[in-house]
């Protein structure tokens, strides 16, 4: 049963970059919710304040003004410790990777089942395994990031993300790097994430072959959370 509480609920959230002179905002009075369950898209040209609102809502950066509740958590005023337990709840998908060269594809997605409690060892390498299949990685599981093609790290990104079984996902143009086949299958497994564990899905993108997965479509320009679209 979905929670009648929003995954994400923000009021008014404003941000500014730089000091003095160089001062400038970046996201201007954005007010939303996000459902559980429900898989949000969020359009608009570069440099409009997309990954800065994903990276808050990730508590990954300090929230200067607004209410931003994620998960329960509310955020404005919020120490390390809670971002920290948050960020435990949330796949995060980024267009760096952010793999460790030191592991293999297989190890850098266990990191994502490790964060489920009551796994036994064997079976976090299992769940792992079946999410790199799941993204089409088979025959890649022993490699390591160097000796993968950009379109291969981004699968070994998004397979971890979901390993963790997250509440919330947050991908930042996750398709960016993949042909149309591989990427409408990325999408259609996070569709399913959303479906069967009420995970909340926020997607920035540029990608129109993907907007049918969606059950609402955002659009932002210059800082602003303009409309509705669709």
């Amino acid at each position: 049963m979905k929670s009648s509480r929003p995954s994400v609920l923000i009021n008014g959230l404003c941000h500014w970059f730089g000091k003095g002179s160089m001062r400038r905002q970046v996201l201007q009075s954005i007010s939303m919710e996000i459902a559980p369950g429900e898989v949000v898209l969020l359009t608009g040209p570069s440099g409009c304040g997309k990954t800065t609102l994903l990276t808050l809502i990730g508590a990954l950066r300090k929230v200067q003004k607004g209410d931003l509740s994620v998960l329960g958590y509310e955020l404005l005023g919020s120490g390390h410790r809670k971002r920290q337990i948050l960020r435990s709840q949330i796949g995060m998908i980024f267009q760096g990777h952010n793999l460790l060269r030191c592991l293999t594809a297989e190890q850098n997605v266990q990191m994502g089942s490790d964060l489920i409690k009551g796994y036994s060892y064997r079976s976090r390498r299992d769940h792992a395994r079946e999410w790199l299949r799941a993204v089409g990685l088979d025959d890649h599981m022993s490699k390591f990031p160097q000796d993968l093609s950009g379109g291969q790290k981004q699968r070994v990104a998004i397979a971890r993300a979901l390993a963790a079984r997250p509440k919330l996902l947050l991908a930042d143009e996750p398709t960016a790097a993949l042909d149309s086949v591989t990427g409408r299958e990325v999408v259609d497994l996070l569709k399913r994430l959303a479906l069967d564990q009420a995970c909340s899905v926020l997607i920035v993108t540029h990608d129109p072959r993907i907007l049918d997965v969606a059950d609402r479509l955002l659009k932002m320009e210059d800082g602003r959370l303009i409309t509705s679209i669709g």
